[in-house]
């Protein structure tokens, strides 16, 4: 067990996601924080999105959180570029969508449009904030023993496991293709310039493939039988911090509920 502990404190170490510290939602159980999160974001995707004062209620909360959690904000920016292509879509709906349309300035804009444009934009950045709050204040062996006490399948865990693991080694092939071409004068800025790149990611395709076949013979040599042993011990779940855990989602679900109160 404390070689495949090892081995995944060395992989969250790499990815560097974890971000240390002692604040209260560090210390919160991972299970809670897991299950919180799971149960925050699925209400803030069904919030109705002319539930402006809902979401934005739901934005307030997750900021609170990484406010509470001592994030540095130059990294939380910089993770929530992940959502950057959703919020690019999500720009150009005003500008394509049909139905009325106002005008601003010059600018015609459709109506529907922009509510879809607010809706696509604000669900993400509140979704990805959100897991940026707990992935930043959770160790990777924390998470997937927390995923293990939520009753995720065993072979999800088994996965994100080893996608944990393994997928530094995937990024450190490509950058080493990426540096073989430069220094053979292959630079491509163009999109017509990317059909080498394309090459090198089929063949690291490939050689994943090829390397979990093989990781997966060595396993059932080994007596591997489906199961990863306990990735670590929790501490049992208390009520106060299931509580805690579940406050941002029980904040969007009264703001959920006050929207479809009749």
């Amino acid at each position: 067990m404390s070689g495949h502990h090892g081995a995944l404190t060395r992989g969250a170490s790499i990815h560097g996601l974890y971000q240390p510290g002692h604040s209260r939602v560090h210390l919160l159980n991972p299970t809670a924080k897991m299950l919180g999160l799971v149960v925050f974001v699925t209400l803030v995707a069904v919030t109705p999105r002319t539930a402006v004062a809902a979401l934005s209620a739901n934005a307030v909360v997750v900021a609170l959180v990484m406010v509470v959690s001592k994030l540095p904000a130059r990294m939380v920016l910089g993770r929530l570029a992940a959502v950057v292509p959703f919020v690019a879509f999500g720009l150009l709906l005003p500008f394509i969508g049909t139905g009325t349309r106002v005008h601003v300035g010059a600018i015609s804009l459709s109506v529907d449009g922009l509510w879809a444009s607010w809706n696509i934009v604000a669900k993400a950045v509140i979704g990805a904030g959100a897991a940026i709050a707990v992935t930043s204040t959770t160790a990777i062996t924390d998470l997937l023993s927390g995923l293990e006490r939520l009753k995720v399948p065993a072979v999800l865990v088994a996965i994100a496991a080893f996608m944990v693991r393994y997928v530094d080694l995937v990024v450190g092939e490509l950058a080493r293709m990426r540096i073989a071409m430069v220094s053979r004068g292959h630079d491509p800025r163009w999109l017509w310039q990317i059909r080498p790149i394309a090459a090198s990611l089929a063949s690291v395709f490939v050689r994943t493939y090829e390397r979990g076949e093989r990781i997966h013979l060595a396993m059932l040599s080994r007596g591997y039988d489906g199961s990863l042993p306990v990735t670590r011990d929790v501490e049992p779940l208390r009520t106060s911090e299931l509580c805690v855990g579940l406050l941002p989602a029980a904040i969007a679900f009264a703001g959920l509920a006050i929207v479809l109160w009749p």
